[in-house]
């Protein structure tokens, strides 16, 4: 078998990795959160985080960045999270806060948890702020009256749980209301309620002036449609929730553009000069995934290029019937990113790998990999993830899920 780590094709063994990334120093981890380094549950307040990763991550100081929808900051922020396993004197003053971009890329924050929001009109945040109180007023009259005709005392409570007042990335998180409802025909109607909400929100900032400022994240999704360019939400099936996060963010804020973003801090630490420009963000990075693979080719030094590893949970493969012809669409936050560091590691020759950590085991109901049947039923085994055609390469899978790759990841960093 080849020794390239991008040769490699849903591989479960990771001492290949290992041993790579144990052999060289160029190399750069680009890594999703929740799912991945942390369990996936439906209150985001009970979430931890192992401490000796904490620790590992500041080990790999140089060679590591988080790349999440999530944000740093607030109360529903890894932060907190951080600072609860290993205090936050200590965090602090030792840098242990996890370094990279959060709220889809908008959000920078070093290891000493200093944090930006670089490219934000103030306007735009002022908006923001609002939509946590509008979404919990919305949930709050939905919930209480029919079809849905929850107990009134109970209401409340739920919208606190499911609304997340992220700063640039307000969210509302149905897991839980998923399991309250229990069936799939009312979980997709308050999928549907829901858009419905988040389309009135774009509405009113259209009115306000903000014509392109926001834009709808669905997670997980099935890709965005090809005359629009809107995601389109996942339904709920009997094996999966399907969309299950509903994330009024900031446009431009997606995770390719991030990768972008953080390869050009990478290379101002190697060089003292940023290829892209200091002011480089998120929402100045170009749209189109061609046009960010040709920004990277004019203005990245291919003998600086790193051997990037694409670490993400939450992609999508689904074939439905469409105009009487079966249609696979494919989706997922994490897809857009790996995508983009698989096809750098192409044109760069920089052998980069993407690594997919089956994160269905957790909380939340989603498809997982059945890794007995990758080498004969290959599409059975990655159902609702991915397909034989699938343009996305996995090269390596961490089938145990979170837990496994926290042992992987606190073992390679040592």
């Amino acid at each position: 078998m080849s020794e390239r780590l991008s040769s490699q094709h849903w591989n479960t063994d990771l001492s290949l990795l290992a041993r790579k990334l144990n052999q060289q120093q160029d190399f750069l981890i680009i890594q999703d959160l929740d799912g991945v380094c942390m369990g996936l549950v439906r209150d985001p307040l009970n979430r931890d985080i192992d401490p000796g990763y904490v620790r590992a991550v500041r080990q790999l100081d140089g060679h590591f960045y988080v790349l999440t929808n999530g944000e740093h900051v607030g109360k529903r922020g890894v932060n907190p999270i951080v600072e609860r396993a290993v205090g936050r004197d200590l965090a602090q003053h030792e840098g242990l806060y996890l370094p990279g971009l959060a709220g889809g890329g908008v959000q920078w924050q070093d290891r000493f948890g200093k944090v930006s929001h670089p490219g934000l009109q103030s306007q735009e945040l002022a908006f923001l702020l609002q939509v946590p109180v509008k979404a919990r007023y919305f949930l709050i009259n939905l919930l209480g009256n029919p079809p849905y005709n929850l107990a009134k005392e109970n209401i409340e409570l739920l919208a606190n749980s499911v609304v997340l007042d992220n700063r640039v990335s307000p969210t509302i998180n149905i897991n839980l209301l998923s399991a309250v409802l229990g069936s799939v025909s009312a979980v997709n109607r308050l999928q549907a309620d829901v858009q419905r909400f988040m389309h009135k929100l774009l509405a009113e900032a259209r009115e306000q002036g903000m014509d392109d400022s926001f834009f709808v994240h669905y997670a997980p999704n099935l890709g965005r449609d090809s005359s629009t360019g809107i995601e389109r939400i996942k339904p709920a099936d009997t094996d999966s929730w399907g969309t299950t996060d509903f994330q009024f963010m900031v446009k431009g804020a997606v995770k390719e553009a991030g990768v972008m973003v953080l390869l050009n801090r990478y290379y101002f630490q190697q060089t003292g000069e940023y290829p892209l420009g200091e002011d480089f963000n998120a929402r100045s990075a170009p749209a189109d995934h061609q046009a960010l693979l040709a920004l990277a080719q004019q203005h990245f030094d291919p003998a600086l290029m790193p051997s990037i590893i694409g670490v993400g949970d939450t992609i999508t493969s689904h074939t439905i019937d469409l105009d009487g012809q079966p249609t696979t669409l494919r989706g997922g936050s994490d897809r857009g990113f790996l995508t983009l560091v698989q096809d750098l590691g192409q044109g760069f020759g920089s052998d980069n790998a993407t690594v997919l950590v089956d994160s269905s085991a957790g909380e939340v109901i989603r498809p997982g990999v059945s890794s007995s049947l990758l080498t004969e039923q290959f599409d059975a085994a990655v159902a609702g993830l991915s397909d034989k055609d699938d343009p996305l390469k996995i090269n390596f899978v961490i089938p145990a899920g979170y837990q496994q790759y926290l042992r992987f990841f606190i073992g390679m960093s040592r």
